[in-house]
């Protein structure tokens, strides 16, 4: 075990550590000091000897702590805790009070995020993963000490969640986190695939109660000669824009420019505006919006959000010629390019759910309405709200005005709570209001230069994000092109429906181009191969039959031909030649029975089976 996670240790046993006369002198609270920790302590006495003499800050820190440290109501202006609230929180916290900066509630979306987290108890859907090369292990250690400093600098990624026997959840600020660092071994030639089963999101989980919510897997690959590390990190404490911040951070410091690291912003300041936010607002704003919708927007008939298995990826680049022609169109139309795409989608989803009145959740950054720094503050800031779009009896270019303003509209409310939105809904509340999500995002394109920034790594697998929806489109804008990134259940194809979002932009693009005053719902989403497929190999079953005789006699003689074979199916139901010949005559003896007869017309009002 490094020294480094020696001090981890001390830190979350509350252990004090000073100097005596140059003597190690170990003060700790009853029942902490087991036989391991004692001997971890003798085997790196002199290194903590000469961290003390040296006044190392890691140390001093837990020497001088005071003892008496209390935190009281009145100091957490935040949130609304008792003292025995507060006293149950503290007991959680490794170190105690002393070790405790910040108390205060969570963000809209952090509480969604703990929510699908307690769903669960296998893997995390919120944690996401990235795999760095290094060629040596000093590499890994100047990454570790680099990254150790960024989580220094920022509040949140000090922070842990703590709910248990609370009144709410709550977000808990630490003085000190050190990150954790396990170091694996594996039988030569399956580093990398121990490294990924050890780390994989699917079946790891992070304890929300221990900050920081973060965490790395280090394992040797002799024959390569480099090192592997996997970093995971929480959404509920960081989002996209965030990450960025965190990476380019880590790379000023590997670089050795500290000097250029800018200042740095609380995410308290964030929670405290969110508590001059009028919730009645918010409230009246959805129910004017979805007060009236009372059908599930669930592609396919997929009404589960809550499935974590079985997801899969599919990604397809936009045509530079088709981007270009989208970029022509939203500045003629005077709309940014994230609403064209919403409206895209929104006509991708109609075909698939067979309606024209659609709901679905959108990405909003969450840091349009903030307060200073807010652009430099690292932080979950972003949220998840539900966008009506109307793509039925609508003009293409009134469907693209009516979805600007509709975007514009959500801006306002974009740090409402999620569960409220849906609250507003007319969808009965055993019902999700959507199962479909789209982000829209501004990055910039992983190529080579950029990903292998830092001399001596390289990146293996870039960060891997995955939500609780069953459906979920990622489109990546880069300025000058565009792509998709489509996650779903297995069986609905992520490629299929890339390639119908795909046919939805050019069709719209098209429609921009030659008739804006086209209806909506005349876009069709179904194109290339499949299309031909539906329209023509499928439609392709003209076969030769007797003209001389009746449908009901071709039919008796089939039954004659084949009796046990099976001749309608629905469900799990069967039905032979002989029993659908028998039911048809009895249903031919009642028609005679009222009066039917040749020429005569009858009508059919049946439930589907």
């Amino acid at each position: 075990m490094s020294l480094e996670q020696i001090i981890a240790r001390i830190h979350e046993k509350n252990i004090g550590v000073l100097l005596d006369g140059g003597e190690l002198v170990i003060r700790a609270p009853q029942g902490v000091m087991d036989a391991d920790t004692m001997s971890l302590l003798k085997h790196h006495k002199q290194s903590l000897i000469e961290l003390l003499q040296t006044g190392n800050d890691d140390l001093i820190k837990i020497k001088s702590a005071p003892s008496s440290v209390s935190i009281t109501p009145g100091k957490l202006p935040l949130i609304e805790l008792s003292q025995t609230d507060i006293d149950h929180i503290v007991e959680r916290v490794p170190g105690g009070a002393s070790n405790i900066q910040d108390i205060y509630p969570l963000a809209p979306l952090q509480s969604g995020i703990l929510f699908h987290h307690l769903m669960v108890t296998e893997g995390d859907t919120y944690l996401s993963r990235s795999i760095l090369a290094f060629d040596s292990h000093e590499g890994v250690n100047r990454f570790v000490a680099a990254l150790q400093q960024v989580i220094e600098r920022h509040d949140i990624l000090r922070t842990s969640v703590i709910w248990q026997d609370l009144p709410q959840p709550v977000q808990v600020v630490c003085r000190k986190a050190l990150l954790p660092v396990h170091e694996l071994a594996a039988p030569s030639g399956d580093e990398l695939a121990s490294l990924l089963a050890a780390s994989d999101p699917g079946n790891v989980r992070l304890d929300l109660g221990k900050a920081p919510l973060l965490a790395a897997y280090v394992i040797a690959e002799p024959q390569s000669g480099e090192w592997l590390l996997s970093l995971l990190n929480h959404h509920i404490v960081c989002d996209h824009i965030s990450l960025e911040i965190i990476i380019g951070e880590v790379r000023l410091l590997l670089n050795g420019r500290a000097n250029e690291l800018p200042p740095t912003f609380p995410y308290r300041n964030f929670i405290a505006q969110l508590r001059l936010l009028a919730p009645d607002k918010h409230e009246s704003y959805f129910r004017e919006q979805l007060g009236d919708v009372n059908e599930p927007t669930a592609p396919f008939g997929i009404l589960d959000v809550n499935n974590y298995s079985e997801i899969t990826e599919a990604q397809a680049a936009i045509a530079d010629n088709l981007a270009g022609r989208i970029r022509t169109q939203i500045k003629r139309h005077g709309v940014s390019g994230a609403v064209l795409f919403h409206l895209a989608w929104a006509r991708v989803l109609a075909q698939c759910c067979g309606q024209n009145d659609v709901v679905f959740s959108t990405v909003l950054t969450g840091r349009m309405r903030g307060g200073e720094g807010i652009e430099r503050t690292v932080g979950m800031f972003i949220n998840t709200l539900p966008l009506r779009v109307w793509v039925g009896d609508v003009s293409v270019a009134k469907a693209l005005a009516d979805t600007q303003q509709q975007l514009t509209g959500l801006i306002a409310h974009e740090q409402a709570s999620l569960a409220l939105a849906q609250r507003c809904s007319g969808v009965d509340s055993g019902l999700p209001l959507f199962t479909s999500l789209l982000n829209y995002r501004h990055s910039q394109r992983t190529d080579e230069d950029r990903l292998n920034q830092w001399p001596g790594m390289r990146i293996v697998v870039g960060g891997e994000e995955r939500t609780n929806y069953p459906i979920t489109l990622s489109v990546d804008d880069f300025g000058d092109g565009y792509a998709l990134t489509l996650q779903c259940v297995r069986r609905l194809q992520p490629d299929r429906l890339n390639e119908y979002m795909l046919t939805s932009l050019e069709a719209i693009v098209n429609a921009l181009e030659t008739n804006p005053q086209l209806p909506m719902r005349t876009i069709s989403v179904v194109g290339g191969d499949e299309r031909r497929q539906f329209l023509h190999d499928w439609n392709a079953t003209d076969v030769d039959y007797p003209r001389d005789r009746c449908i009901h006699h071709l039919f008796e003689a089939q039954v004659e031909k084949t009796p046990e074979a099976i001749a309608l199916t629905f469900e799990e139901q069967n039905l032979t030649y002989t029993e659908l010949n028998a039911r048809a005559n009895q249903l031919a003896h009642y028609l005679i029975e009222q009066g039917v007869g040749p020429e005569v017309l009858v009508g059919i009002c049946m439930e589907r089976s």
